[in-house]
């Protein structure tokens, strides 16, 4: 399973929300290159960064994500998501250097996720499902869509895109463990999926690991120290990592 340390980016900061909430934020950084830096010293190969401005169409960190792209570039690969809802900001976004860009409100949109495939490598997109009681939660998870997160899935797979970001809004933030379930019945629908949102122990690592997710992202359990990098990078892949 990979492991995807977190940096959510907003004003310029290295920020974390509690259940995605822009009035519940700890700062944990000024400077997102130098988070990043420390990640891959610490052994990273990915990194997942959410612009989070650009997700409450507050602006934009972009020349915070291209430090960060610049940083790490060769040693590590950029998953980033936060506002890409048209096939120009994702073109973006792969211009920039991103590895992979991932689209979230936009994917709920009929016909979108073909329309991105037929232009952008597949291996390049993920899209987010992000669920409040099984709903689709959007623009920033003020908002929540008719679609179930297991619809969403379907459409993705369908569209050919199948890497998937399921995080369960109500425990981001919250060190109550990740929705390995709810993930799993997102996988059952042909995808990869990471699971996001949770997590707070090496236990909760390993038990996502052992379900056959594709990977977990991290953010603040390893922020607050509840682990290092290294720990959560073994509990992520007991095998060496290749």
């Amino acid at each position: 399973m990979e492991l995807y340390p977190a940096i959510d980016i907003r004003s310029g900061r290295v920020v974390r929300l509690s259940q995605g909430e822009a009035t519940r934020q700890t700062v944990y950084g000024e400077d997102p290159a130098a988070v990043a830096e420390a990640f891959v010293a610490a052994g990273a190969r990915w990194i997942h960064v959410v612009d989070l401005d650009r997700a409450f169409e507050a602006g934009d960190n972009e020349s915070a994500v291209r430090r960060v792209i610049q940083r790490v570039s060769g040693r590590a690969a950029i998953q980033a998501g936060g506002g890409f809802r048209t096939l120009a900001s994702v073109r973006r976004g792969l211009d920039l250097g991103l590895g992979r860009v991932v689209v979230g409100t936009a994917a709920t949109k009929a016909d979108f996720l073909r329309t991105l495939a037929a232009e952008v490598p597949v291996e390049r997109l993920a899209v987010g499902i992000d669920a409040r009681d099984g709903q689709v939660a959007v623009r920033g998870w003020i908002e929540t869509s008719s679609l179930t997160a297991v619809e969403l899935a379907r459409r993705a797979v369908g569209a050919g895109i199948h890497t998937l970001i399921y995080t369960d809004v109500a425990r981001d933030g919250m060190l109550r463990g990740p929705d390995v379930s709810g993930a799993l019945r997102l996988q059952d629908q042909g995808a990869a999926v990471i699971v996001s949102g949770g997590v707070s122990s090496l236990a909760d690592l390993r038990r996502a690991a052992e379900a056959g997710l594709s990977g977990a992202i991290v953010g603040r359990a390893i922020y607050e120290g509840r682990f290092d990098l290294p720990q959560a990078l073994r509990a992520a892949a007991p095998s060496p990592i290749r």
